[in-house]
């Protein structure tokens, strides 16, 4: 028997909902990004979050800034005297992360800046490091070589560490396990510098500790600075047709969804799960086979199922002629093959069986009980023929 909707409904609504709430998180999560894109760290913001006062300070110290927000933008506006910074390197997709690095490749040098990249962007505009974990935002000191650190002090940073197999790069600010949260990447003609944190670049924060000593020497090394806030309506990442939209979904999200899969499998083999052959149990009581249809017997009379009641009566004597007449099962209730069979046994043509066996259901009570007088009547007769046929 196929299942019913409702039976449907209830095996997949956990599947459903945590489908349902994967899309959810994933899309709040895209917005929040979008939304700390223009607002936490827009240079011609005057906010707290904002980022106009060090735009000015640069601007004092003759670096001009450019804000883009495109990746065609930022690979146009990179060129050897430039500073590029990405506010937000995990809002790129694959195809933007290898458009700006071949453009910062082939620019010849300059110096690229990343804030709080993580695996998913750090293979290619940063190969060499790698992802170490979360840790608190909090004045650090330096411990490096690195002039622009050393320069500037004990500063507020933090956010993200990392790790880094690369030759001749400088780790700063290390937290208790000893990975730096500030590296230095050294290129052909540039270098590349991994901030874990863009606190230090807000307009609150940067009057604290060295945090604008640090911020104007990473970001002022060179006269044009390149401010790239990414935006999710880049039309660059959507170049060639090729991206879906599990492209878009961040890839801890995937792994999330695939972990949910697994548990809902192994949770369908659990409740699937056969130990053994079905163990019958004692009932706690026992009750007689008449008293259990007596109890039937008025419940039908009580909701006056006579029909039901008549079908249920007939449909048994069928299941119990059949076999004494040779009729197989697939057979039993076919109205012509059984009560042919019937009539020829009886050998009385007064008697119509098909009536009996398969007529209209009983229009009052004292009918169905000629009904039920007449089956025992029309079995107790079929027995007797039988038996008489016996050698």
């Amino acid at each position: 028997m196929s299942p019913t909707a409702h039976q449907l409904w209830t095996g997949w609504r956990a599947l459903l909902a945590a489908g349902l709430a994967l899309v959810f998180f994933g899309v709040l999560y895209a917005l929040l990004q979008s939304g700390q894109n223009h607002q936490a760290l827009d240079p011609r913001s005057p906010d707290p979050a904002g980022s106009r006062a060090l735009a000015q300070l640069l601007e004092h110290r003759g670096v001009t800034t450019k804000v883009v927000t495109t990746t065609d933008d930022a690979a146009a506006a990179v060129t050897p005297d430039t500073t590029l910074l990405v506010t937000v390197p995990d809002l790129l997709t694959p195809r933007q992360q290898l458009r700006l690095h071949r453009a910062t490749v082939q620019s010849g040098g300059g110096r690229t800046v990343l804030l709080d990249p993580s695996d998913s962007s750090l293979g290619v505009l940063a190969p060499g490091v790698h992802y170490a974990g979360p840790t608190a935002v909090q004045t650090r000191r330096a411990g490096c070589d690195l002039p622009a650190a050393v320069r500037a002090g004990d500063a507020d940073l933090g956010g993200t560490a990392y790790t880094t197999t690369a030759e001749g790069a400088d780790g700063c600010y290390r937290t208790g396990a000893g990975n730096p949260t500030l590296l230095r990447l050294p290129t052909a003609d540039g270098d590349v510098v991994v901030l874990g944190t863009h606190t230090l670049l807000q307009n609150e924060n940067l009057d604290d500790q060295g945090n604008a000593s640090l911020a104007l020497q990473l970001l002022g090394a060179h006269p044009r600075l390149v401010w790239y806030l990414p935006s999710l309506d880049d039309a660059a990442a959507f170049d060639g047709g090729q991206q879906s939209f599990l492209d878009l979904i961040p890839d801890g999200w995937n792994w999330a969804f695939l972990q949910l899969l697994i548990a809902a499998g192994l949770a369908a083999l659990w409740r699937a799960r056969r130990l053994g052959p079905i163990v019958a149990e004692r009932l706690p009581a026992t009750v007689r086979a008449a008293e259990a249809t007596e109890g039937r017997a008025r419940l039908y009379r009580r909701g006056n199922a006579r029909a039901r009641a008549a079908e249920a009566l007939r449909t048994a004597t069928r299941d119990r002629l059949a076999p004494l007449l040779g009729i197989p099962p697939s057979q039993v209730h076919d109205p012509g093959t059984l009560a042919s069979a019937v009539a020829a046994r009886l050998d009385d043509p007064s008697t119509d069986p098909h009536i009996t066996l398969h007529g209209p259901p009983p229009a009052d009570d004292a009918a169905l009980l000629r009904l039920a007088d007449d089956l025992d009547a029309l079995e107790r007769r079929i027995l007797r023929n039988e038996r008489k046929a016996i050698p």
